[in-house]
């Protein structure tokens, strides 16, 4: 996907988030804000809205003197989103069906999403999601593909929704004992997605293959990647694109069998799907 008008817009509007996540006085938050809005004026619409992001916060980051601008708050969604996983893991035991409450869950982490266009709120959203239909529902093609696979990318996207990507991919495991799990996360902060740090910090290391993707945009960019991160990409039999920047990044992709979960928090993504903004989709492509 390429950047729209729309995209630039929400993009300056979170250089005021950032100033206010870090609590910057009046004249760093006064030079943030100004800085992006310069900037935004020579961004190139042939490069899609998550490399467009990298530029700006690595400027941001040179600005704020700060390497992870979000650090803190992905403490606080990190924190929120275990206490969420005792009761989810509950509901998970008495589900009729694990895959389709797992996968939802995973979605419905989705919401933790710091540079959206629109927030939601996480609880409301693990309640609400095990009656909730998807938007674009290819859930049975996505259990054919696994039931074929042996190794699986899953791209992981935000901090706090990787706690209910553990549990996902708990749930893989114990149904799919043949495949290799490979979980990709960014090489460096970005916004507030997940790094090898965060990963390891919850134990996917002993979970599954924890993949440093080496990107540093909000999504995965395959030729940002490193060598090793694109030959495994190449060669799993499905990839899992977890959250809009992947989508965004992946749209269109080189390979195919990539399923896109995500829960749909902006315009340009809901017209791409076809779709409206609070939908959850689970797309095979």
């Amino acid at each position: 996907m390429k950047i729209e008008q729309a995209c630039v817009e929400c993009i300056i509007n979170q250089s005021a988030k950032v100033a206010s996540s870090i609590d910057a006085d009046e004249k760093l938050s006064n030079e943030l804000v100004s800085t992006i809005k310069e900037m935004s004026r020579d961004f190139s619409y042939n490069d899609n809205p998550p490399e467009i992001a990298s530029y700006v916060y690595e400027t941001m980051s040179k600005i704020a003197k700060k390497d992870d601008l979000y650090d803190e708050m992905k403490k606080i969604s990190t924190q929120k989103a275990l206490s969420f996983v005792p009761v989810l893991k509950q509901k998970l035991s008495l589900s009729p069906n694990k895959l389709l409450s797992a996968t939802k869950i995973a979605v419905a982490g989705n919401v933790i999403d710091l540079a959206a266009e629109v927030e939601f709120d996480l609880g409301e959203e693990l309640q609400m999601v095990f009656d909730t239909e998807f938007a674009h529902n290819d859930f049975e093609k996505l259990q054919k593909e696994l039931k074929e696979a042996k190794n699986v990318v899953i791209l992981g996207d935000n901090v706090g929704e990787h706690i209910f990507d553990y549990m996902f991919v708990e749930v893989l495991k114990e149904l799919y004992k043949d495949i290799n799990f490979h979980y990709f996360v960014r090489g460096r902060p970005i916004i507030n997605d997940v790094t090898i740090k965060e990963a390891m910090e919850c134990g996917f290391d002993k979970l599954c293959d924890i993949v440093d993707s080496g990107v540093d945009t909000p999504g995965f960019v395959y030729t940002r990647a490193t060598t090793e991160a694109k030959e495994i990409f190449d060669k799993a039999d499905l990839v899992i694109s977890k959250g809009m920047g992947n989508y965004e990044c992946l749209s269109p992709s080189h390979r195919k069998n990539i399923c896109f979960l995500l829960k749909v928090k902006c315009g340009v993504v809901a017209t791409s799907l076809n779709q409206e903004i609070g939908d959850i989709v689970c797309k095979m492509v």
